[in-house]
C-alpha cells in the first residue's frame, strides 16, 4: 500500500452552491477550497443538502464545511443532520474547519448562538484582525495581526459556543474565527475566494446594496494571507492522517 492510499482523507462537505454562471467560469465551492487544501492528501467530497450519512469520524484526516446561500436559522434538516455530526467530529477530536456557513453551523452545533447580523451584510475584501489568542493557534498563528479577507454573510455567529476561544474580529464581526476543543475552526471569512468570486458575489448584489456593492466590487483584491488557513488547516489534518 503506498503512503497516499495509507492516509485518511479529507471529506469537504458542500453546505450549498454558488451561482450557476461563476461556477460555469471557476468551479463551485469544492473546487475552490480543494484548491487552497492542495496536494498532500486525499480528497473526499460530500452535499449535504443530500447526504443521508456521513463517515465514522475515525475513517477521516479531517473535514472542511463549506458556506451556503442558505441561513442556520432556517433549521433545515439537513443542516440539522450535519450539525450533529460535526459535534460527533469535534468530541473524536477529528481536525474540522467551517467556512462561513460552516463556521455558524459549528457554533450552533456546540451550543452558540446564531442570527442576522444586525448591521446588515458585510460584504466585499475587508479586514481582519487577529486576537492576541490567536497567537500560538495552529491554523491562524502564522498569519499577521491585520490582513485582508473575502466576506458574504447575513448571519453571524452572536454567541461562541462554551469554552470556545475568539481568534479574529472585524469592524461590524466581532466572531470571524473561533477554535473550539482541539482541532476545531471555524472562519467567518471566506479563505477559498479568488478576487474574481467575490466580484461576482458583488455583481448579484448590485440590485440590493446599489452603490453600496459598486463601491465595493472597486475595492476586491487578492487575499493570500486569508488563503493560508486552508494550507495550514492541511497541515493540521495531514499530521493526524495515519
Amino acid at each position: 500500500m503506498s503512503d497516499t492510499q495509507a492516509k485518511r482523507p479529507i471529506l469537504v462537505v458542500a453546505a450549498g452552491q454558488t451561482f450557476e454562471e461563476l461556477s460555469r467560469a471557476e468551479g463551485d465551492f469544492p473546487d475552490w477550497i480543494a484548491r487552497g487544501l492542495g496536494e498532500g492528501l486525499p480528497l473526499q467530497q460530500a452535499d449535504a443538502r443530500t447526504a443521508e450519512a456521513y463517515p465514522d469520524p475515525r475513517e477521516l484526516a479531517g473535514v472542511v464545511v463549506s458556506g451556503s446561500h442558505a441561513m442556520v436559522t432556517e433549521r433545515a434538516p439537513w443542516s440539522e443532520r450535519l450539525a450533529l455530526w460535526l459535534k460527533r467530529c469535534v468530541d473524536a477530536e477529528l481536525p474540522v474547519l467551517g467556512i462561513c456557513f460552516g463556521h455558524q453551523l459549528l457554533a450552533h452545533a456546540l451550543g452558540g448562538q446564531v442570527d442576522r447580523l444586525a448591521e446588515g451584510p458585510e460584504v466585499g475584501t475587508r479586514e481582519i484582525r487577529l486576537t492576541p489568542e490567536a497567537r500560538d493557534d495552529a491554523v491562524l498563528g502564522a498569519l499577521p495581526a491585520r490582513f485582508p479577507a473575502q466576506l458574504i454573510h447575513y448571519q453571524s455567529v452572536l454567541r461562541l459556543p462554551p469554552g470556545a476561544v475568539r481568534l479574529a474580529l472585524s469592524d461590524i464581526e466581532a466572531h470571524q474565527a473561533f477554535r473550539v476543543g482541539k482541532r476545531a475552526w471555524g472562519v467567518q471569512f471566506h479563505p477559498e475566494f479568488s478576487a474574481s468570486a467575490m466580484r461576482g458575489y458583488l455583481e448579484r448584489l448590485k440590485g440590493e446594496l446599489g452603490d453600496e456593492a459598486i463601491r465595493r466590487i472597486d475595492e476586491v483584491r487578492p487575499t493570500p494571507q486569508a488563503a493560508e488557513v486552508l494550507r495550514r488547516f492541511a497541515a493540521v489534518a495531514r499530521a493526524s492522517s495515519f
